[in-house]
């Protein structure tokens, strides 16, 4: 497990991260990645999306340019702080600061879940896809971009010592054992490097 996989320490974390979040995510995750990602999934304007790990906000925005039903969840105070100012504490999105392993919902609560920039903080990814799937409306798609992972040995020994990194492979099998059907992954990055992180969207089983 990578040391930010810890929950107090991805706090201490993000305290200090939030204050410079919005200028270095750009390059890492940019407006055109989340367009694309956004593309992936079929959102209708009456839907109810969920964020989970929202952050400052960046993939709420892009959310409520498909429904005015979004809310959004992130443990990190700071980071929601920055959200409120970009967006509005209570108006026209609903935050909630909770966190992503422990669900603050009913079950089929949502027609479609976003995460992007999160999994890679979860303790027990396949548990918190298991709870995000329990929040899902029955054939609901949920969608969760992470950091793929590095091609190198270096860099791929560092990305383990840091938090969760993941391929194909470890995606598709971490969705199955979360319970979801059609899985479909996408690499995608900015132009410097296009394959940096991967875009899973995936569909809570009809019942």
């Amino acid at each position: 497990m990578g040391i930010l996989e810890n929950k107090r320490r991805a706090r201490i974390f993000y305290k200090y991260l939030s204050k410079v979040y919005d200028t270095v995510n750009p390059f890492i995750w940019n407006e055109e990645m989340r367009t694309e990602a956004l593309s992936m999934l079929d959102i209708d304007e009456d839907d109810h999306v969920l964020d989970v790990g929202c952050g400052t906000g960046f993939g709420t925005e892009g959310l409520l340019e498909h429904t005015d039903n979004v809310h959004g969840l992130d443990q990190s105070v700071h980071q929601l702080q920055k959200a409120w100012t970009k967006i509005g504490k209570y108006d026209p999105v609903n935050f909630y600061r909770g966190d992503a392993e422990r669900l603050p919902f009913k079950n089929d609560s949502f027609d479609v879940v976003w995460s992007s920039g999160s999994i890679e903080y979860w303790p027990d990814p396949v548990e918190t896809l298991r709870d995000i799937r329990r929040v899902t409306k029955p054939g609901g798609q949920v969608l969760i971009v992470g950091p793929n992972y590095p091609r190198t040995g270096v860099m791929q020994k560092v990305a383990d010592s840091i938090m969760l990194f993941y391929d194909r492979e470890e995606a598709d099998r971490m969705f199955r054992e979360a319970g979801y059907e059609d899985i479909r992954h996408r690499e995608m990055g900015p132009q410097y490097d296009p394959d940096i992180a991967i875009t899973t969207v995936a569909r809570a089983p009809e019942e």
